[in-house]
C-alpha cells in the first residue's frame, strides 16, 4: 500500500499516480501545480535513513546528462516531504516487458536494449559514477506507440543509480532488504549482484555493475536468468553467436570479466560488422581527458580512489576514506549529518552550528 496519496503537493508538483514502490521509496507520476501538462516522476523515501541515499543520488546523477539515463531536475531531501524530481519515461520497465514475454525478446530488441545500457555505463563510469543495482525494474524504455515495435536507441533509459553504500556488507544488506516481495519470494536484487560482492572479497567497481548487465542480457534473450555454465543459445536455439560470447564475458569470474563498458559496447559492433557510434553526450557531461570525465561543479574528488563525491561528503563512498578535515556527528544518534543540516535527517535532533 503507497505511504503517499494522490492530490499530495510535492513542491511545485501535485501527486498523480503510483510509478512503482520498494523497500525504501515510492515513485509517483505528477504535474506541475499550474501548468497541467508538464508532468515528471517524483521519488519520495518511505524510510528516514534514505534520505541521505535520495541526496546523494540526485547530487550525483545531476551531473550526468546522457540521453541513455534518466535526468534528474530537481532535488530537496530537507523539505517536510523529501523528494527527488526527475523526467516522466512514459513507458514500462525493461522488467515489465520480460514478463509480458516470458520466453524472451528478439534479438535486435535485445542487441539494442544491450546498447542504451551500456552507453549509459560508459558515460556514468566515466564520470566515476557506478549504479549498483542494475536490473531490469531500473532499465525503462521510452515507447513512442506503447509497443516495442520501433524502439530506438535513446528511448532506452537506466534509473535508480547509486545505492550509496559504504561497505560491500551494507551493500548486501540492503540488496537482500529490497529483494523480499510481499509473498516472501525472493524477486531478484541480489541475483544482478556480483559474486564477489555477495561474499564480500572486492568493493563494488565498474565490472560489478557489468555482471549485472550479463544476467540481464541472457533473461531479454531466454526469459530466465542464468544458472551455471548455460549459454543463451542453450536454452534458445538460434540465439546470436556474438551475444552468447559478449554473455560469457560479462557472466564471468572478476579477472575473466569485461574491464569497461566501452569494450562491451566495442564488442557489440565488432561482432555485428556496424560501427554504431556512442550517444552523443550534451557538453554539460563531455569529458575533461581522454578516459575521464570532469565531474560536476558541486562535487569533489576523493584523495584515495579518484571516486566522485558531493561537497559535503566527510567519507568517500566507494572506498570509505575520511574526506573532512574535521567529522561532525549527531550527538544523539551518532549519524554523520551534512554541514549545513541544521537537524539530523536520520533521528530529526537539532545540531550544533557546524565549525567555519
Amino acid at each position: 500500500m503507497a505511504r503517499y496519496q494522490q492530490g499530495t503537493r510535492v513542491s511545485e508538483y501535485v501527486l498523480e499516480e503510483p510509478l512503482g514502490a520498494g523497500a525504501f521509496g515510492e515513485v509517483w507520476r505528477a504535474r506541475h501545480h499550474i501548468w497541467k501538462d508538464d508532468q515528471v516522476a517524483v521519488k519520495l523515501p518511505t524510510e528516514p535513513q534514505y534520505v541521505r541515499h535520495l541526496q546523494r543520488e540526485g547530487v550525483v546523477v545531476h551531473g550526468l546528462r546522457h540521453p541513455n539515463i534518466v535526468r534528474v531536475l530537481g532535488l530537496d531531501p530537507y523539505a517536510d516531504t523529501p523528494y527527488m524530481v526527475m523526467e516522466l519515461v512514459r513507458g514500462p520497465s525493461l522488467k515489465q516487458v520480460l514478463t509480458e514475454n516470458p520466453t524472451g525478446l528478439p534479438a535486435e530488441t535485445v542487441e539494442l536494449i544491450l546498447r542504451g545500457v551500456t552507453a549509459a555505463l560508459v558515460a556514468a563510469h566515466g564520470a566515476g559514477v557506478l549504479h549498483r543495482d542494475l536490473k531490469p525494474g531500473n532499465i525503462l524504455l521510452n515507447l513512442a506507440g506503447g509497443t516495442l515495435n520501433g524502439l530506438t536507441l535513446d528511448a532506452v533509459k537506466v534509473g535508480d543509480f547509486g545505492l550509496g553504500m559504504d561497505d560491500s556488507e551494507s551493500l548486501r544488506a540492503m540488496a537482500q532488504s529490497a529483494s523480499i516481495a510481499r509473498e516472501d519470494k525472493l524477486v531478484g536484487t541480489i541475483a544482478y549482484m556480483a559474486p564477489e560482492l555477495r561474499d564480500g572479497l572486492k568493493k563494488a567497481d565498474a565490472r560489478a555493475d557489468l555482471y549485472a548487465v550479463g544476467v540481464i542480457l541472457f533473461e531479454m534473450l531466454t526469459g530466465e536468468r542464468p544458472a551455471g555454465a548455460e549459454l543463451p543459445s542453450t536454452l534458445r536455439p538460434g540465439a546470436p553467436s556474438g551475444l552468447d560470447e559478449i554473455f560469457r564475458r560479462l557472466y564471468a569470474h572478476y579477472d575473466r570479466r569485461y574491464e569497461s563498458a566501452q569494450a562491451v559496447f566495442n564488442d557489440l559492433d565488432r561482432r555485428s560488422g556496424v560501427r554504431r557510434p556512442l550517444p552523443p553526450v550534451p557538453p554539460a557531461a563531455a569529458p575533461a581527458g581522454a578516459h575521464r570525465a570532469a565531474p560536476p561543479r558541486d562535487l569533489h574528488v576523493c584523495p584515495g580512489c579518484s571516486h566522485a563525491l558531493a561537497v559535503d561528503d566527510q567519507f568517500c563512498t566507494m572506498c570509505g576514506r575520511q574526506v573532512a578535515a574535521d567529522i561532525r556527528r549527531c550527538r544523539a544518534c551518532g549519524a554523520y549529518p551534512a554541514a549545513a543540516d541544521q537537524y539530523c535527517i536520520f533521528c530529526g535532533a537539532a545540531l550544533p552550528l557546524a565549525r567555519v
